[in-house]
């Protein structure tokens, strides 16, 4: 099969396609033919070296894909081959023709949902669903605020916030991002271009503030975030890219939160019920993954570049030539 292979840590470059044998599923195991793969900022934080888990050298990267089992071990029942399926994981890379998960990493692909779409779920709504409702706790009823509300997480945020009931107001850095994150459920949006959009935020809730914030750049935003927030407001970092200032005072005087979180620290339980609920919100349509862009597979490396450039609108997904035919 065709792959994506890393050899060494460094820039785009070193995402290289190349022939590769075909793994195959053993106990508890689950190979799909890949019809779709996502591409998450993560990856490129491993490719590049600089990620505090990095996989042996050489590597096939990708957690995220979609597309129909091919193969399943002696003893897997939940699935059989020709099963639309999703993954939130693998073993072997999804950067790839055919990707190798454990069963507990493939999930069901509704019959609504593309290919295309189903690759934007393992990382960004599961990465979304576990900041907002299992680390922030948000609860029907409060506000949220989204900051970087048009990207692959953010607009899962948007919807899920949504779903569960919350007033969700969200940023974005361009009118297209805007505009998307109001087509997603935003009952407000904000330019984030703008440094006065922090004090927009805090006039649209009345002075009262925020009860969350899902950050996806909290090495710009964390410092000035924790003066919008109400009093016993969380915020949850879903990313950053540096180091940042805050005034501890923040937090003390609204008794507020600030929350890390990477997927990978969920525990087996909880990630369960995160698969459990996204499957049923695919499956009524109050989820509807959104895809900004699509490459060949070949063109890794330019879908690297394109996942860090700013703003960005839904998520970008890589086609391998196997995933060229319909749904």
């Amino acid at each position: 099969m065709k792959a994506i292979r890393v050899h060494e840590f460094g820039g785009p470059e070193v995402l290289r396609l190349e022939e590769v044998p075909t793994p195959q599923p053993g106990p508890g195991q689950v190979l799909v033919r890949i019809r779709g793969v996502g591409v998450n900022p993560v990856e490129t934080y491993i490719r590049a070296g600089k990620y505090a888990r990095l996989p042996q050298l050489p590597y096939t990267p990708g957690n995220d894909g979609a597309g129909v089992v091919e193969q399943v071990g002696a003893d897997v029942t939940e699935f059989k081959a020709g099963d639309r399926a999703y993954t939130s994981g693998s073993m072997s890379g999804t950067y790839a023709e055919f990707g190798l998960c454990k069963k507990e990493q493939a999930h069901p692909l509704p019959q609504n949902v593309s290919f295309a779409q189903g690759a934007c779920i393992g990382t960004p709504y599961a990465t979304a669903y576990r900041g907002l409702l299992q680390r922030a706790v948000a609860e029907p009823g409060e506000t949220v605020l989204v900051h970087g509300a048009s990207g692959g997480v953010g607009t899962a945020a948007v919807q899920l916030a949504r779903a569960h009931g919350l007033r969700v107001l969200g940023t974005a850095g361009s009118d297209e991002g805007l505009k998307l994150a109001r087509e997603q459920g935003a009952h407000e949006v904000f330019d984030h271009r703008a440094p006065e959009h922090f004090e927009q935020v805090m006039k649209a809730t009345g002075g009262h503030g925020v009860d969350v914030i899902v950050e996806m750049l909290a090495n710009v935003n964390l410092g000035n975030d924790l003066t919008i927030l109400a009093k016993g407001g969380r915020v949850v970092i879903i990313g950053s890219r540096g180091p940042v200032e805050i005034d501890p005072r923040n937090t003390m005087q609204r008794d507020a939160d600030v929350r890390g979180m990477i997927l990978p620290n969920t525990p087996p339980a909880e990630m369960a019920s995160i698969h459990a609920a996204l499957v049923a919100g695919l499956e009524n349509g109050t989820l509807r993954p959104v895809i900004g862009k699509e490459f060949p597979l070949a063109e890794a490396a330019q879908a690297h570049r394109a996942v860090m450039e700013p703003g960005a609108l839904g998520k970008i997904v890589l086609i391998p030539q196997s995933g060229k035919q319909k749904d």
